[in-house]
C-alpha cells in the first residue's frame, strides 16, 4: 500500500494533463434555437428587450444573451430576466458567477441560500439571494443550465465542466438570472411577493431555456 501511495502525485498530474488536453480539443456548440423565443409574458407582466453595452458583453464573454425587463400595465413592481449563453468556456470565455459580478456593480449580498422548485422536467435547485445597493433591495434567483443539467452549486458546475470537456468535448452552458426588486424596509409580505414572482417565472423559464439549448444525450 505504501508503495502505491508514491504513485498518487504522478497519477493526479497525468489526470490533469488528460483534462487539459481534452479541454483544448473541445468544440463550440451553438444554440438549437433563438433566445428571442423565450417567454415575453408572465401573467400580467410584459417584457421589453434591452441592449447590454458592448463593453459589458466583452467582459461577460457570453456568445449570445437575452436581457428582458418585465412591467405590468398597472405599474406593479416588475422584474428582469437575463440569460447569457456560452458556446465554449475553455478559451477565455467562461461564465461569471453573480457572486462576483453583482458586487462589482455595487450590490452587496445580504443572504444566500438555495431553494427547490418543481418544473415540468422534474425538481430542480436554484440559488436564492437577497442583495442591496444603497436604498435598493432585490431578490435574485440564478442557476446554471446546460448539457442536460440545471445546477446551483458552483463547485459542482466547475467539476461537470471539466468532466464534460474531457469526455464529450463540450462545455456549452447558460447562466440564467431573475432579479425582482422590492421596497427597502418592506415587510415580510413584500418579500414573499417577490419570492412568488421569481419562483413562478423560474418554473416556466427553465423548460423554455431547455428547448433552445443544444441536445445532450440522456443519462
Amino acid at each position: 500500500m505504501n508503495g502505491l501511495r508514491a504513485y498518487i502525485p504522478a497519477a493526479i498530474l497525468c489526470a490533469g494533463c488528460v483534462f487539459t488536453l481534452a479541454g483544448s480539443q473541445q468544440r463550440s456548440t451553438p444554440l438549437s434555437g433563438s433566445l428571442a423565443v423565450l417567454p415575453r409574458e408572465f401573467g400580467q407582466y410584459e417584457g421589453v428587450d434591452l441592449k447590454v453595452s458592448d463593453e459589458e458583453i466583452r467582459v461577460a464573454g457570453a456568445t449570445k444573451y437575452l436581457f428582458r425587463v418585465f412591467h405590468s400595465p398597472d405599474s406593479t413592481a416588475g422584474f428582469s430576466v437575463y440569460v447569457g449563453y456560452y458556446e465554449n468556456q475553455m478559451h477565455g470565455r467562461s461564465i461569471h458567477s453573480p457572486k462576483n459580478c453583482l458586487p462589482a456593480n455595487g450590490w452587496d449580498f445580504l443572504k444566500t441560500e438555495t431553494t427547490a422548485l418543481a418544473t415540468t422536467g422534474g425538481p430542480v435547485t436554484v440559488n436564492r439571494t437577497i442583495v442591496v445597493n444603497r436604498d435598493q433591495r432585490a431578490l435574485v434567483y440564478y442557476w446554471y443550465q446546460g448539457r442536460g443539467r440545471v445546477a446551483a452549486n458552483e463547485y459542482r458546475v466547475k467539476w461537470d465542466l471539466f468532466r464534460d470537456a474531457a469526455l464529450a468535448g463540450r462545455t456549452e452552458e447558460a447562466l440564467v438570472r431573475i432579479v425582482v426588486p422590492f421596497r427597502t424596509g418592506s415587510d415580510v409580505a413584500e418579500l414573499e411577493r417577490a419570492d412568488r414572482t421569481a419562483a413562478t417565472v423560474a418554473r416556466e423559464l427553465i423548460p423554455a431555456v431547455t428547448a433552445v439549448l443544444p441536445a445532450w444525450p440522456s443519462a
